[in-house]
């Protein structure tokens, strides 16, 4: 977590706490963790709004022997131990970072096993891990690299910098993979989640062989929209009750979560991953019930509800 200035409605030398949360990038090891940062950019190349807080100050301010406020690792996106499957990771953009931790595991632990990983990104620039993937796979004759560049530049050379024009989608799958059973590994942009992960079931892979994770809100969200049909709730009978700020707001359906629906409405309510896995979020559940948009990858403390992948069932009374 950093504290950083507040940039919204109170004064800018009042401090707020931010949290964010990274995927660990390498395989799992006694010495330490590591995570990998890529600098988000001001939105649509807008060179007058504000870019990352929480990647800028990493790039920017910390360096080596600096002590940060960690939480612990948390989430359930990780690697079935069992090596009768094959494992197909398939990453987009910065969506690599788990699949690097789950590569390099498998490479530890289950070097016989066969993995195929697919990574989509737009160019070369953007070719994160580029050498050591290129090298583990001369290495290792059942790690099967497929790189897909939707936009590769001039100087980008197919063949030695990729191997696929496009995107990764389930007609490149169907056409390079291997017959029989395989288990998917997900995590990429919200156009990836939002098209990928229900084409893999209606090509028939189970339920219980894919597995996603969002690197942001929204990527989960395209999922989550993609596999589920949220029932409405309507607005007259729905009001959600904040006991700490003692306020009653009528839900309208409008919101995505219940995260949202208190930001909104300016209320204060901690939060990190969005997508259910770290729990900063969680909020205790006076009365009513909460459903979620898919089961949260943090376990939830009973009397408590995860407020960004959380939906009302009825009348609500939150302690926030």
């Amino acid at each position: 977590s950093l504290e950083v200035a507040d940039t919204g409605a109170t004064a800018p030398d009042v401090k707020r706490t931010i949290t964010r949360c990274y995927s660990l990038s390498a395989a799992p090891d006694a010495t330490g963790y590591r995570v990998t940062v890529k600098r988000v950019a001001p939105p649509n190349g807008r060179h007058e709004l504000p870019p990352g807080v929480s990647s800028g100050h990493f790039h920017d301010a910390v360096h080596q022997g600096d002590i940060l406020k960690v939480k612990a690792p948390a989430g359930k996106f990780f690697i079935d131990p069992d090596p009768a499957v094959p494992v197909v990771l398939v990453a987009g953009g910065i969506g690599i970072t788990p699949m690097m931790s789950m590569l390099g595991w498998c490479q530890d632990e289950q070097p016989q096993r066969t993995v195929h990983l697919y990574y989509g990104l737009r160019k070369g620039d953007d070719h994160a891990f580029k050498q050591p993937l290129a090298a583990l796979a001369a290495m290792n004759p059942l790690f099967h690299l497929n790189v897909v560049y939707s936009n590769a530049a001039p100087d980008d050379v197919r063949g030695r910098d990729y191997q696929y024009a496009g995107h990764v989608d389930v007609d490149l799958l169907r056409h390079t993979l291997p017959h029989g059973r395989h288990r998917f590994y997900v995590c990429g942009p919200p156009a990836m989640m939002a098209s990928l992960v229900p084409a893999l079931g209606a090509w028939g892979v189970s339920a219980e062989d894919i597995r996603h994770e969002a690197f942001g809100p929204a990527s989960m969200q395209a999922a989550d929209a993609a596999s589920v049909k949220p029932a409405p709730v309507g607005a007259r009978s729905t009001q959600i009750r904040f006991r700490r700020t003692a306020r009653t707001l009528a839900w309208d359906g409008r919101d995505a979560n219940l995260l949202d629906f208190a930001e909104r409405h300016g209320v204060e309510v901690e939060s990190g991953c969005r997508s259910g896995s770290c729990g900063s979020c969680q909020t205790r559940l006076v009365s009513g019930t909460v459903r979620y948009l898919h089961q949260p990858d943090y376990d939830v403390t009973p009397g408590c509800c995860l407020l960004c992948v959380g939906l009302p069932e009825g009348a609500l009374e939150l302690e926030a």
